[in-house]
């Protein structure tokens, strides 16, 4: 557990990419197994415990401090384990932390009724860092900016292998991982599961450029259709079923009409989707899917889930990475035709005959509720990452709206101390009595020099606060670029936008003059 503490301690202190590989890579080296093994499971979120922690958290509190102070130092932390652990009294016993090893060994063999009793005997022998870096373990959700993919990066840098290996053996093993960390030592050759569906690292495009359209070829590439779903990966080996993320986190439990009742060998690629008869609902419709640990009946039914497929890695246990994309999908047309695995299609293939056609088929994307265009050469292998000049996503322009900043929240890692999550919102209608209704949340797009200058404003403009989140003065406009408007019965507003980006911050423009909901509204796809 110390040197785990420390390694979180430091990762949220650290903004650079590289510094937390190698901050990642010092602790896989000399931290043992299976110390190691359940840090990198922790931190992919795979970590095998079930701990009722906001519960056991709120009965610390109450029975160990003054529910006053309590609260006041949640509110200014903006987290109740931080906040715990930096006001836990010290109990004057100097004792060794616990490995962490014992620590899930401990919580596999404590009954529920004694997980308070226990936590809190831990709580008592730790100092700050690690009793924050314990309770952080527990919740499953360490929030030190290390995602999945970057520890597995680390993982791979650690030991001079390559990530596609890690990343396809990763589903194959489980916590604390002890077949991986032999085989990255050299100890074993590396494992490999031919009974169970793995994931395969997807293959990513690039960002159709200027340079890049005056150089293409069209004859040297097929075009497809940008579908507004979200990339999966459907894999299937005797019986059992998997589906992936594009980040490789088994998303099966949210699908279950999905992988169930299939009985082919195959790993294809694909955009999931919702679809009534034949046509393909709003980003909106998935989104009420995504994310669940069970489904209802119902639904299943209001919003039926579908996979359309336009590439296969795998086919009948013959890897098809290595061979072109032409090549890939005539096998993937001929395999399609012959199994049709239920809630499936092929994405359509077209064939603009000149650049000025293709063109006009991008500019009518957002008319038609598409979400652009694919560009990918016909002579392209399956190459895990983003190779450069072999696929181009060509998305359609841009939505902007003037909308007021309405409500600040802290966010996390080095930004834990400023108000940099903002929700924003637009008129409810012109003239008098009118109000700002929210469509939207963003945190990315200003520099660090404005968010200095956001969070001052944020600061001296409060109006009222909700634990970490503040109510400010309707004067900051935000020029907001987004993707488009779905519908969305979760906000005031009856809509919200898909995408939200801060594109420019306009501190010279009255929020009186910022836009309206009907203008909005009008962009519904």
């Amino acid at each position: 557990m110390k040197a785990f503490s420390q390694l979180l301690d430091k990762l949220s202190y650290t903004p650079s990419r590289n510094a937390k590989l190698t901050l990642l890579q010092d602790y896989f080296r000399s931290a043992p197994d299976p110390d190691r093994g359940y840090a990198l499971a922790a931190l992919t979120d795979e970590l095998p415990l079930s701990v009722p922690l906001r519960g056991i958290l709120q009965d610390l509190s109450v029975s160990r401090f003054d529910p006053v102070l309590f609260k006041l130092s949640r509110d200014y932390v903006g987290d109740t384990a931080e906040a715990l652990a930096l006001i836990w009294p010290l109990s004057g016993v100097e004792k060794s932390a616990p490995l962490l090893r014992d620590v899930v060994q401990t919580l596999k063999t404590t009954a529920r009724s004694g997980l308070a009793s226990q936590i809190s005997s831990w709580l008592d022998q730790l100092n700050t860092v690690e009793r924050w870096a314990l309770l952080k373990f527990l919740a499953g959700a360490l929030r030190v900016g290390v995602s999945a993919r970057l520890a597995k990066t680390a993982l791979a840098m650690t030991f001079n292998k390559p990530i596609e290996d890690v990343e396809e053996i990763w589903h194959g093993i489980a916590p604390p991982y002890s077949e991986l960390f032999d085989w990255l030592e050299g100890k074993t050759e590396r494992p490999h599961r031919v009974d169970v569906p793995i994931f395969k690292p997807l293959m990513l495009s690039h960002p159709l450029e200027a340079g890049d359209w005056e150089a293409l070829v069209l004859e040297e590439f097929a075009v497809e259709w940008k579908w507004d779903g979200i990339r999966v990966q459907l894999s299937s080996r005797n019986g059992d079923v998997k589906l992936f993320s594009r980040s490789g986190d088994d998303i099966g439990n949210a699908f279950p009409e999905l992988v169930t009742g299939h009985n082919f060998s195959a790993v294809l690629d694909g955009e999931l989707l919702v679809k009534r008869t034949e046509d393909v609902a709003s980003f909106s419709d998935l989104q009420q899917r995504l994310n669940r640990k069970t489904v209802k009946t119902s639904m299943l039914a209001d919003y039926p889930a579908h996979i359309r497929l336009y590439d296969a890695l795998e086919l009948e246990g013959e890897d098809l990475r290595p061979l072109a994309f032409d090549v890939r999908r005539q096998k993937l047309e001929s395999w399609w035709n012959k199994i049709a695995p239920h809630h499936t299609d092929l994405s359509p293939i077209f064939h603009p005959d000149t650049k000025d056609e293709l063109q006009k088929i991008w500019e009518a994307t957002r008319e038609t509720g598409i979400e652009g265009l694919m560009l990918k050469r016909r002579d392209s292998a399956y190459i895990a990452g983003r190779p450069q000049g072999k696929w181009f996503k060509w998305k359609r322009t841009a939505l902007t709206a003037d909308c007021v900043l309405m409500y600040a929240q802290r966010g996390s890692g080095k930004r834990s101390s400023y108000f940099s999550d903002y929700t924003f919102g637009v008129w409810s209608h012109e003239g008098e009595g009118r109000t700002l209704v929210p469509v939207g949340k963003a945190y990315s797009g200003f520099s660090d020099a404005e968010l200095y200058k956001i969070d001052k404003f944020v600061r001296d403009n409060t109006i009222q606060q909700f634990g970490p989140v503040r109510s400010v003065t309707p004067q900051l406009v935000f020029e907001v670029a987004y993707d488009a408007v779905n519908k969305s019965s979760r906000h005031k507003a009856g809509v919200a936008m898909r995408f939200p980006r801060i594109s420019r911050i306009r501190w010279d423009k009255p929020a009186a003059e910022a836009d309206l909901l009907s203008t909005i509204s009008k962009q519904i796809t």
